[in-house]
């Protein structure tokens, strides 16, 4: 437990606001591949990819008690291992509205509702990037869930965000997310199209300043890696301005930072690449290609 408790150590600043605490996903950890913490105050979330015997779940919550600033008052298990099952509360009642905050922006979290919460904090870096980059811009917001990055282009000073989805309820959960800070929403429009069916539309509603493209590693027939990106990286210029900019989001096991260099490389030659970016020190990866990585082009 010493090397968990040594990780969230590290940790510890940003009081209130939405943390990683632990990240073993990332295989740097040994004996702890199964096991994430993240810090939604007033919650403590863990998740477990694996099963562990209840010994050792007592233990870790002791482990937090002794390490935290202060006792967690909430203390939320998802175990991941099992289908279907949106997780159990350790300690505590969750809260009425449960929110992660970040950057001073707010986003409803789904803890106890669904496996999926709403929210997912390795993509911190791309929201501030597209934060950044998003004054008095067109963005096209595809694969767009719970529409965070549209929340943070917004805030950012965009004049326009599409947001494409195929699933109504993450996009209703994105409205409330718009409501949450104050976003007036005749700034975003909300579509739950799929997307490969939906680019004539798509076309006449742009050209855009810029693309987010943020797909699941997999989701049935909807989006596959080798299928569906080759798929989606054509039909950029048709939806990008010229010199418009494009966010590329890969969060595939399979596929390392040069899969899409070479899908624009091959697709739309002419692109720059302008930036790659990882989630940062809150999730060490013991391989680049194993976790989420971020690429920022700027078309022709």
């Amino acid at each position: 437990m010493q090397i968990v408790r040594d990780e969230i150590a590290r940790h510890l600043s940003r009081s209130g606001e939405a943390r990683r605490l632990f990240h073993g996903r990332g295989h740097c950890f040994a004996d702890h591949n199964d096991l994430v913490i993240d810090a939604f105050p007033p919650v403590i979330m863990i998740t477990l990819y694996e099963q562990r015997p209840q010994a050792w779940l007592d233990e870790l919550v002791q482990m937090l008690d002794a390490t935290l600033p202060d006792r967690p008052e909430i203390i939320f298990l998802q175990e991941r291992f099992l289908r279907d099952q949106p997780g159990r509360l350790l300690r505590g009642d969750l809260p009425d509205n449960p929110v992660a905050v970040e950057a001073d922006l707010c986003y409803r979290l789904r803890i106890g509702e669904a496996r999926n919460i709403g929210f997912f904090p390795d993509m911190a870096v791309g929201r501030k990037l597209v934060r950044e980059r998003s004054a008095d811009k067109k963005v096209l917001n595809l694969f767009s869930y719970s529409c965070g990055f549209s929340v943070a282009a917004l805030a950012g000073g965009a004049s326009q965000v599409i947001n494409l989805d195929m699933n109504r309820g993450a996009l209703e959960l994105g409205k409330l997310n718009h409501r949450l800070n104050d976003i007036e929403l005749r700034r975003a429009s909300f579509l739950p199209l799929e997307l490969f069916r939906s680019l004539g539309r798509l076309r006449k509603l742009g050209p855009f300043d810029l693309v987010i493209c943020d797909p699941p590693a997999s989701q049935g027939k909807s989006f596959t890696a080798e299928q569906h990106w080759p798929k989606l990286v054509r039909s950029l210029p048709a939806l990008a301005a010229h010199g418009g900019e494009v966010l590329a989001c890969l969060n595939s096991p399979r596929h390392g930072p040069d899969y899409l260099d070479g899908l624009f490389a091959a697709h739309i030659p002419t692109a720059e690449r302008m930036g790659l970016f990882t989630p940062g020190e809150d999730f060490p990866e013991a391989e680049v290609s194993g976790g989420v990585t971020l690429h920022l082009y700027r078309l022709p």
